[in-house]
């Protein structure tokens, strides 16, 4: 588990590690999806995703909002992705696994991404994302 939950007054905070940018990025979404539901989520859809940002920190946000409108729109619950961030444009692919979530008893809904708190940043040698979502 590549990422952890820490202690916050209303909502939830987590950081994500990743020896890559990238693998960072992934965790993040691990972590928030693992909120919504802790146990294992099949394969059965795969989608592709872009997104852009205006800095690291905006792109991180609009990655996991982009993911949460997924899972309202479509109810798409992701089990697995790839991510790969293009920096000079400030933007990412994904390609993402999951299933519908109506096959699944969801232990939390996530009302919001917040920019409260937030990082993106290298750390002895080390991504590190931290994020906090309205519950």
């Amino acid at each position: 588990m590549d990422y952890k939950f820490l202690k916050h007054t209303a909502d939830v905070k987590f950081r994500a590690y990743g020896s890559t940018l990238d693998k960072c990025f992934e965790n993040s979404v691990l972590a928030m999806f693992n909120l919504m539901y802790k146990g294992k989520v099949k394969s059965e859809k795969k989608l592709n995703l872009t997104v852009k940002g205006k800095d690291i920190e905006n792109l991180l946000y609009n990655f996991l909002e982009s993911l949460l409108i997924l899972l309202d729109s479509k109810n798409f619950l992701v089990s697995k992705l790839n991510v790969r961030i293009n920096l000079e444009k400030m933007s990412l692919k994904a390609v993402i696994h999951g299933d519908k979530s109506f096959n699944y008893q969801l232990d939390l809904g996530i009302k919001a991404v917040t920019y409260n708190e937030m990082f993106v940043k290298k750390s002895n040698g080390k991504w590190v994302c931290q994020v906090v979502l309205d519950v």
